[in-house]
């Protein structure tokens, strides 16, 4: 297969956007349209393991984005697809529903160490490369004024584990074991190395 000049990301992260953007992937995004039910793609599965959860929920991702694009009559581009979860244990953390629910989760990531899971998914006409990539986050104990505050910056909504590795809460972030783009959204490691595997050079200069 010949090799793209760009690639789609089906996804509104701006941090992901960022992050292809350091391994030089110029990209184009394909966002979910009105009358698609994108929200129902995250539900969890009872008893499901955060790992295979994550891993799910990106293949739906792929093979929504899939049907988009060729509604969309857009161009056989490669389609990525990611999805990070946070996980104490089994349990996985979304995203916090309000700011009560927000200040629940970071009482309980509170000095403890949790899991962060982002699975990506790369499709590119038939073909598919899929990656998982694991890594640990242990966090500082947070007094109840700290995570209060936290709350009220906003920073905590829309995002698992209801923290932003990049954002304010690294203050509070102890150790991390693994990767730090995989905790963000988007491991750039295994993104560059799948893309590889289909036929997309990343770092391309001219």
């Amino acid at each position: 297969m010949s090799s793209a000049e760009f690639i789609y990301l089906a996804s509104q992260s701006p941090r992901r956007r960022e992050l292809l953007a350091q391994i030089g992937v110029a990209h184009e995004l394909l966002l979910p349209t009105p009358e698609e039910d994108a929200e129902s793609l995250e539900a969890v599965l009872e008893g499901e393991a955060p790992d295979a959860y994550v891993r799910r929920v990106t293949a739906l991702k792929l093979r929504a984005a899939r049907a988009r694009l060729v509604r969309a009559g857009g161009e056989n581009r490669p389609i990525l697809c990611a999805d990070t979860t946070v996980a104490m244990g089994g349990t996985i953390l979304g995203k916090p529903d309000d700011a009560a629910d927000a200040t629940r989760i970071l009482r309980m990531l509170s000095g403890q160490t949790h899991r962060v899971y982002t699975a990506i998914a790369i499709g590119w006409g038939d073909k598919t490369a899929q990656a998982l990539c694991e890594s640990l986050v242990t966090f500082a104990d947070m007094s109840d004024a700290q995570i209060a505050d936290y709350v009220v910056s906003g920073e905590p909504m829309g995002k698992a584990g209801a923290y932003g590795v990049q954002g304010r809460a690294a203050a509070f972030i102890a150790r991390i074991e693994g990767s730090y783009s995989g905790i963000m959204g988007l491991p750039l490691f295994e993104t560059a190395q799948a893309l590889r595997e289909l036929g997309f050079a990343c770092n391309k200069t001219s």
